[in-house]
């Protein structure tokens, strides 16, 4: 078993490797390996996200938002982490100025709890973990 941590992905990162859209080589490399050692993960927050966009006209999949989601933790041979009340409760008490979207610090205090490496192209989470409030993967 592998000593790397899990990768969390942000919904973000979902939709661009679903999409087969270029991201970091680096990144790429880093979800290959974690998909390949059991070691990604995504949360059913991103799921709700997926869903929200598609509901409101911000998202377009070819197939339905449930089917999108099945398929890509099939394909990528992803697990879903749990959501617990520490986590939420966490995401509302987060340390230093965390982004202020509350499905990205539910995303954050996830990483921070399951001790994952987040990944995103999201600056401001970007940005906090430059602040050393979080492990996080620019893809």
């Amino acid at each position: 078993m592998s000593e790397e941590p899990g990768l969390l992905l942000d919904t973000c990162a979902v939709i661009f490797i679903a999409n087969d859209s270029k991201i970091d080589p680096q990144a790429s490399q880093q979800i290959s390996d974690a998909a390949y050692d059991g070691r990604l993960y995504l949360s059913p927050m991103s799921a709700w996200e997926i869903g929200i966009g598609v509901a409101k006209g911000r998202l377009n999949l070819p197939i339905a938002p449930l089917d999108f989601v099945e398929r890509f933790i099939e394909r990528m041979s992803a697990k879903l982490c749990a959501i617990s009340p520490a986590i939420l409760i966490a995401s509302s008490n987060l340390p230093g100025s965390p982004h202020g979207d509350p499905m990205d610090r539910i995303l954050i205090a996830t990483a921070r709890a399951l001790d994952m490496v987040l990944v995103t192209r999201d600056e401001p989470i970007l940005r906090y973990s430059r602040n050393g409030h979080l492990r996080a993967l620019a893809c």
